[in-house]
């Protein structure tokens, strides 16, 4: 197995770092336009080896895509990390241009691979993907849910005072303020949690976890890597191991939950082939309503890259 991370950032190295320690594929392939930068990740990778005891290979290039060439999962980090005061419109524009050009380029040497695409706006950069592609739906799929969910565990962890291993929860729509956590379907070992926390509290860490993104960006400056980091690894073992793990994560809708032609988070089954499945919900009028402004919110985005004519 063949892994290939373009952007070797603090996200795509945080990702190689545990793809290696748990030796899940034969190599990873680090590049990025930075001369140097991800030749010298894949030399101190490759130095940790003896330390941690893996025999995964490492690869470092700058801009030389033949060396992604038969990649079985292609994760793609690059673009414009989300700072103080960058507006959605910016980060389009800009991202939007670099995902194509990137898209285009593996695809051509990798056709069969399974593209995970981590650059934001995560909705809107998996549909530009998609577009430059122009292959199956499902085998292009966005991160953002398993990680809004595990900050959501944090949380919820941190208010009972329990362990984040026995709680699990499913989320819904964009990844952004609109996203629609569900508490009606968060459990903590089998207990509902509307039974174990009132709602004035989930409701305060729900908001919490809408910004959570927006939490780390003004204590650091820039963009979270080392929890978007292992949700990556997640889902690569996941399609690797063709584990069909169920996972929140950004997918081409074309009637689920009523929509069409969106792409957003759902619960899927995640394996070998990218998507296997898509997993519907039952809904209540509360959730389908803030469902609906979510989608509303993704179309917008998605209006506007179509507004720029790249394809």
């Amino acid at each position: 197995m063949k892994v290939s991370i373009i952007g070797a950032g603090n996200v795509g190295t945080t990702a190689a770092i545990i793809l290696a320690k748990k030796e899940l594929v034969r190599e990873v392939v680090l590049l990025d336009i930075k001369q140097g930068v991800a030749e010298g990740k894949a030399l101190d990778l490759f130095h940790m080896a003896p330390i941690n005891n893996y025999d995964t290979k490492f690869t470092g290039v700058t801009n030389d895509y033949t060396a992604t060439a038969n990649s079985n999962v292609v994760v793609i980090t690059s673009g414009v990390p989300r700072q103080p005061g960058t507006s959605r419109d910016d980060l389009i524009h800009v991202n939007a241009k670099i995902v194509k050009s990137v898209t285009e380029k593996v695809i051509e040497l990798s056709p069969c691979a399974v593209i995970i695409v981590v650059s934001n706006p995560l909705d809107v950069m998996t549909y530009t993907a998609y577009l430059a592609a122009k292959i199956d739906a499902k085998r292009i799929v966005g991160m953002a849910g398993i990680l809004d969910t595990a900050r959501f565990r944090a949380f919820l962890s941190e208010a009972l005072n329990c362990s984040h291993r026995d709680i699990q929860t499913i989320i819904l729509g964009g990844h952004g303020d609109t996203m629609v956590l569900l508490p009606r379907y968060t459990t903590v070992a089998g207990i509902p949690l509307t039974q174990l926390l009132p709602k004035n509290k989930i409701d305060a860490i729900v908001k919490r976890t809408k910004n959570g993104g927006g939490e780390l960006v003004s204590l650091m400056g820039t963009s979270a890597a080392y929890a978007p980091g292992a949700a990556v690894a997640q889902m690569v073992e996941a399609i690797t191991r063709n584990q069909k793990r169920i996972f929140p994560c950004c997918t081409l809708l074309n009637g689920e939950y009523g929509m069409k032609n969106i792409f957003m988070g759902v619960p899927v089954k995640l394996g070998k082939n990218g998507v296997e499945e898509i997993l519907e919900i039952h809904l209540n009028a509360e959730e389908k309503a803030l469902l609906e402004t979510s989608a509303k919110s993704i179309r917008s985005v998605m209006d506007i890259l179509d507004k720029m004519k790249l394809f």
